[in-house]
């Protein structure tokens, strides 16, 4: 019995270990592969931001050459000339960035083909205007006949070839932007391939781990049934010798010269009293024998319940014979568990007997006991590792992946936990409680379903890109509602439905995506409401909430786990576009966060 547990235990955790190894590698290395795909998004935003200024350079360096030209008073063309040298440098710096890239400036040096094309076609009308530009200025600098007539060609020069650099700018900004929208195509198809990953590993795990392990503990649990069944075949068969009183006399003085020897037990009267004990007897209770006045349960034991016990045994089954676990006391004080049968028998004098076998399983009872020790110990520790190494995930990585990961490992991983033990448990023997465990199977199962919902939820949900934060964060509150059963809701005071670039707008999402998940679950929060309001040049989101609250000040206790991470998270956020955070909580009055966003009209 004891090397079937052990095989069994260490077989599931040998399944265990395997399972959960899957899921972190796969976790781990989706991770991976996603912050390569957003590492080359990263500069995307600083290219389309200059590409998009030179448009305005270009244009502001005419006028302002217009200007200079046009201007008759002296000081105001000195200060001019300062102004048309500085935009011509960062015209120039600029349109030399986005060709061979820039370090300072966060622009990759190379570019896809088309782009180079492009260039190559926008670099003569850029030349041409930034020597005549510069030939108008040495003109105004000199102020004679022939520098005038200089610099009304070069008025007509940049004339002519302003038009067609503003036209291939438009195409080489376009062009930026389509290339980034095609990486975020990319990156999205890629999230959702890695969901599927996931969700596949999760079932080939319940396909070929866990129902396997189930039909093995099943089988273990069979073979102990047959095991039982013969035990008491044995048993039954024991009884029979009875029949014989001349085989049961021989019988018995062999058996009492073996049992004197390699066995603890003793012959007791009808009354209890010790008739005959053996050597193994005698050495572990340090006993002569005396005289049948001598009562086995005051050797057994010196305390008063454990002989109670004893002599209760004794009285109640020695005409039917009895088996089980017995607490005993050794002479010098120490617990002793002892396996005790007893059997009844007749002498030849026609005289009833009791024979009782003990066997001493103490150490076994504190192997039991010391197992049973270490498995809830062990568990209790890799729970504790796995919410740590769930901790560390959410302070390493920053990007929407990661809640998958907690998920699936505090959610899901926990469920299918459940589902492996309540497989264990059918006892296909009794039907009725058989029925009832499947139904809690079905049940438990929906909830895994459910867990897989929400987790493959959390990626960026096709509303933000396709209509907006406003849509997007409606689907949040409804899908959010129904999972959890919470109330929350949405309110667009101002009718908001503008759209904003797309980081500000994934970025928004985020923070308040984050804020009510910490509503729901650390806050335990009943009624969320998320607010969206907007003016001119600011968009305001607020999440308000009912929960616990906390103390704000009480900055060792947020970084301990209770939502200190998801906080520095949606402060990094803020910080990335240029927002402000405001926090506002009190213990047992709930939280109210407000995200401001600087807009253009």
């Amino acid at each position: 019995m004891g090397t079937l547990d052990e095989k069994t235990f260490k077989k599931l955790r040998r399944l265990y270990i395997i399972a959960l190894s899957l899921i972190a590698i796969s976790v781990i290395v989706s991770q991976i592969l996603v912050s390569k795909f957003l590492d080359s998004q990263a500069s995307d935003s600083s290219v389309i931001n200059i590409a998009g200024r030179q448009r305005m350079l270009s244009q502001k360096l005419t006028k302002e050459a217009y200007q200079l030209y046009t201007f008759k008073e002296l000081t105001r063309k000195e200060k001019l000339l300062d102004t048309i040298s500085a935009t011509r440098k960062l015209w120039k710096l600029n349109h030399l960035a986005l060709q061979n890239g820039n370090d300072s400036l966060n622009i990759p040096k190379v570019n896809s083909p088309k782009v180079s094309a492009l260039f190559t076609q926008i670099n003569p009308y850029f030349n041409a205007i930034y020597k005549v530009s510069g030939e108008l200025v040495r003109s105004i600098e000199v102020s004679d006949s022939v520098a005038a007539s200089k610099g009304e060609l070069a008025l007509s020069t940049i004339e002519d070839n302003e038009g067609k650099f503003l036209n291939l700018m438009d195409r080489i900004v376009n062009q930026y932007d389509s290339e980034a929208e095609a990486k975020i195509d990319r990156l999205r198809s890629f999230e959702f391939l890695l969901a599927i990953l996931t969700i596949l590993i999760l079932l080939g795990e319940f396909i070929f781990i866990f129902l396997p392990t189930a039909k093995a503990v099943r089988k273990g649990m069979y073979d102990l049934i047959i095991a039982e069944e013969r035990s008491k075949k044995m048993a039954r068969d024991a009884d029979a010798l009875s029949d014989s009183k001349e085989k049961l006399l021989w019988e018995s003085k062999a058996l009492n010269q073996a049992m004197d020897k390699s066995l603890l037990f003793v012959r007791l009267d009808i009354d209890g009293n010790i008739l005959h004990t053996g050597e193994k007897f005698n050495k572990l209770f340090k006993h002569s024998f005396i005289g049948s006045n001598t009562k086995l349960k005051d050797l057994i034991s010196r305390k008063e319940a454990e002989r109670n016990t004893l002599e209760r045994i004794i009285q109640e089954h020695r005409k039917t014979g009895w088996q089980g676990e017995l607490k005993g006391t050794t002479p010098d004080g120490k617990d002793l568990w002892l396996e005790m049968t007893l059997l009844p028998f007749t002498h030849e004098e026609e005289r009833s007997e009791l024979l009782i076998i003990f066997l001493d399983i103490t150490k076994r009872k504190e192997a039991h006991d010391e197992i049973e020790r270490l498995t809830k110990e062990g568990f209790e520790e890799l729970i504790k590792q796995q919410k740590t190494v769930s901790r560390q995930i959410i302070e390493n990585q920053e990007k929407e992946q990661n809640r998958i990961a907690q998920d699936l490992h505090d959610g899901i991983g926990q469920m299918l936990t459940g589902l492996k033990f309540t497989l264990e448990s059918i006892d296909l023997s009794d039907l009725d409680k058989a029925s009832v465990k499947i139904t809690n199977l079905k049940k438990l199962a929906l909830d895994i379903i459910k867990g897989v919902r929400t987790a493959t939820f959390n990626l960026t949900p096709p509303e933000l890109s396709d209509h907006g934060l406003v849509p997007a964060l409606s689907k949040l509150v409804k899908e959010l509602s129904n999972l959890t059963g919470k109330t929350i809701q949405l309110h667009n005071k101002t009718d908001f439905n503008t759209r904003l670039d797309t980081l500000l707008e994934i970025n928004t999402y985020r923070i308040t995506q984050e804020a009510i998940n910490n509503a729901i679950k650390y806050a335990e929060s009943n009624y969320i409401i998320i607010s969206v309001a907007h003016s001119k040049n600011l968009l305001s989101v607020t999440i308000d909430d009912d929960g616990n609250g906390f103390n704000l000040e009480n900055q060792q206790e947020i970084r301990r786990g209770d939502g200190g991470m998801g906080m520095t998270f949606m402060r990094e956020r803020t910080n990335y576009i240029n927002g402000r955070l405001f926090v506002n909580s009190d213990v047992g009055k709930g939280t109210r966060i407000t995200l401001n966003i600087p807009i253009t009209s």
